[in-house]
């Protein structure tokens, strides 16, 4: 960071990034250049004997001697040049650009050196007597060189921005500023098209592409973020917000404003309505996991899963009656019955299953629960890219229904998936069916992930025609309603969040606020970014060790934290509890673009939201888990957040496992497990028909 500016145009690599690459290099030269030297000392008296081509064979030994040796001392000061300065300190690096000219320069001395390779390994043209060593030997080094070749090509067509002209970067008015923007939106639309050319394409499709496109190219609109600054920046906010947490600590015992924590259920769901139960919620989340199908299954299981699968397949379905309505499947319909194994229903409690996966269309199935007396709704979370563009078609959009806040605005993607199952259930009468056969039970919906979000959503548009509905979700997205609807579906949504999970925090605004953070971390880093790199391996397999919370910043830019009472929709982040800041001199030369939005609303997450975190143990303790291998309710702790408290994204080391949704329900177990042996069974049972 910035972009390297190379033969008049910037590149998506920069200036610090070949300290490895050059390093590998490095060592594949090395080796060929003692394959040489060996096969030059052993075989060079006797090409003077050659039938044909000796002097040929002594050009090729002796010049790719000394190009190896010139390219080996290039690549020497390139990878000093490049881990000079900290990451935005591009002067220090200043000769990189030229080193690698003279890189480029040398590829074609190479290339001549082995067309006499291969004209020697390969072809009769060369007639001399070889030894088995140095024929292999120079066959091995000939076919290895043409492959680095290949390589490099194929690594500039890769590093190549397609908008990296110069020219286009030098007009600073506002209508070359839009006019880029265009352009960057149709060159991820292509990306988009060209990389996912499987999705079906269809107006949905067409869609959520160019929503994509218009979102990323927002989001570094103006900046000069390269693909290896965000591998960087995670880490740097890795370590910046484990210094934060640290300081909040501290701050929040001194003003004693910790967060009210308990690990008991009871406590915790003291003064709340009877539906919000943690049973019924462990009972809900083993059958939204049903919904994933087979490959669940198989996941689950990697050995064992077809044999758990066999006895619920039917073979040739297509010709057999079926007690279900089914679509979307397979002929042998696998993903039916991998909700049966999953969920241990009959066939004749499923009383409709779509697996039907497009962009806006979410695999989704109706369960007669005779546990719980409630027709359920479970709708599957993401699974496959179609689900990540339905994710990603983020935009706010109106939502009007019958009892919803005047301006209520939801997730386009979402809000598109909810209509859809709207109109499945009213196009073959699903409901109306079910409550001809159950007229007694209650309405439920439930769902993991995007499927929580969805759920949410298709239960305020039933909920005028069935106002008892009840939702059930389950690491539910971040950035879905706005805040009058949020506060709305307190009345019927009940949300289980774990730990550091990632998705609870994602919106479009804190996405441009991270990208923001990671823009100040990136200024503020005193290290150069291999050394970053190097530390990141490190903290992924130790933790961040408590010198790097200090040592990693320039002393000017990162100081001590204050109470600061700025605005939430600040480009700064912010947490839910003591707001804490850091005064960082912004210093990048295009900084006031990371005070632009996307969006001019920020959405969500909606319900009444139980977070449940692990307890802060000492190192004994956590050996003394380690060991026990297995999750234990103790070791976690509830509270009752609310929609604010997820604003932020966080950068930590669980924050992807906390989201799937065995870890979900093996927490929830582990808590049910620890309180049901701790009060002798004296739960909340439930309903048995």
């Amino acid at each position: 960071m910035p972009a390297l500016v190379l033969l008049g145009r910037k590149w998506l690599i920069g200036s610090d990034d070949m300290v490895f690459p050059a390093l590998f290099e490095i060592l594949v030269r090395v080796i060929w250049l003692i394959l040489i030297s060996v096969v030059c000392s052993r075989y060079y008296s006797w090409t003077f004997n050659c039938v044909s081509g000796g002097i040929l064979v002594r050009a090729y030994l002796i010049g790719m001697l000394a190009v190896l040796s010139l390219v080996i001392f290039v690549l020497v000061l390139l990878v000093n040049r490049s881990a000079q300065g900290a990451i935005w300190d591009t002067e220090a690096r200043r000769l990189v650009g030229p080193l690698l000219i003279i890189k480029m320069l040398l590829i074609g001395p190479e290339i001549a050196m082995n067309v006499l390779g291969t004209m020697w390994a390969f072809t009769d043209y060369i007639q001399c007597d070889d030894e088995e060593f140095t024929s292999t030997a120079i066959e091995i080094v000939v076919l290895f060189n043409w492959a680095l070749f290949a390589l490099t090509v194929f690594g500039l067509v890769l590093l190549m921005d397609p908008l990296g002209s110069k020219r286009l970067d030098e007009q600073t008015d506002s209508t070359a500023d839009t006019l880029r923007h265009k352009k960057v939106t149709r060159v991820w639309v292509r990306r988009f098209r060209w990389f996912f050319c499987w999705i079906m394409r269809d107006e949905h499709s067409h869609e959520a592409f160019a929503q994509a496109a218009g979102l990323f190219s927002s989001l570094f609109r103006g900046t000069d973020i390269i693909p290896t600054d965000f591998i960087a920046g995670c880490i740097l906010l890795r370590v910046k917000q484990k210094r934060e947490c640290r300081e909040q600590r501290r701050l929040a015992l001194i003003a004693e404003q910790r967060y009210k924590c308990t690990s008991d259920i009871k406590e915790l769901l003291m003064d709340k309505p009877s539906w919000m139960c943690m049973k019924k919620a462990q009972h809900y989340m083993k059958l939204s996991m049903a919904s994933y199908g087979w490959l669940f299954v198989i996941y689950r299981h990697c050995c064992t899963g077809i044999f758990k699968l066999f006895p619920r397949l039917m073979c040739c379905s297509c010709f057999r009656a079926k007690p279900t309505i089914v679509k979307g499947d397979n002929c042998c319909l696998c993903n039916l019955a991998g909700v049966r194994y999953m969920s241990h229903l009959q066939p004749k409690d499923i009383l409709y299953a779509s697996f039907r996966n497009h962009i806006f269309e979410l695999p989704f199935c109706v369960l007669a629960d005779h546990k719980t007396s409630s027709i359920l709704i479970c709708i599957r979370g993401s699974l496959s890219m179609r689900d990540i563009f339905t994710d990603l078609t983020a935009t706010p959009e109106k939502f009007h229904v019958e009892g919803l806040p005047t301006g209520s605005l939801a997730h386009k993607g979402m809000l598109s998936s909810a209509k859809y199952i709207k109109k499945e259930l009213e196009d073959y009468g699903v409901l109306d069916k079910a409550y001809a056969i159950y007229p007694e039970y209650k309405l439920v919906i439930t769902g993991h992930s995007l499927g929580a979000g969805t759920g949410t959503l298709l239960g305020c548009m039933l909920r005028p025609k069935f106002p008892d509905v009840k939702v059930y979700g389950f690491s539910c997205p971040g950035g879905m309603v706005s805040k009058e609807l949020a506060k709305y579906c307190e009345d019927f949504v009940f949300s289980i969040g774990i730990g550091d999970d990632l998705v609870m925090r994602v919106g479009i605004d804190s996405v441009e606020d991270l990208r923001t953070n990671m823009m100040h971390v990136l200024h503020a880093c005193r290290l150069p970014k291999y050394r970053i790199f190097l530390n990141g391996f490190g903290y992924a397999f130790f933790g961040v060790p408590s010198r790097d919370l200090e040592s990693t910043w320039k002393s000017d830019r990162i100081r001590t934290p204050v109470f600061s009472t700025r605005d939430r929709h600040s480009p700064l982040l912010t947490n839910g509890g003591p707001s804490t800041s850091y005064d960082i001199t912004p210093i990048h030369p295009q900084h006031e673009v990371v005070s632009r939005r996307f969006c001019k609303t920020r959405l969500y997450m909606p319900g009444n939201i139980v977070h449940v975190t692990r307890k802060k143990k000492t190192k004994e303790e956590r050996k003394a888990a380690k060991k026990l291998k297995v999750l234990n309710g103790d070791d976690f702790e509830m509270r009752w957040a609310t929609c604010e408290d997820f604003l932020e994204m966080r950068i930590m080391p669980r924050m992807l496992l906390d989201h799937l949704p065995e870890n979900v329900f093996k927490t929830l177990n582990a808590i049910m497990e620890c309180q049901q042996t701790e009060i002798g069974m004296d739960m909340p049972e439930i309903t048995v028909i």
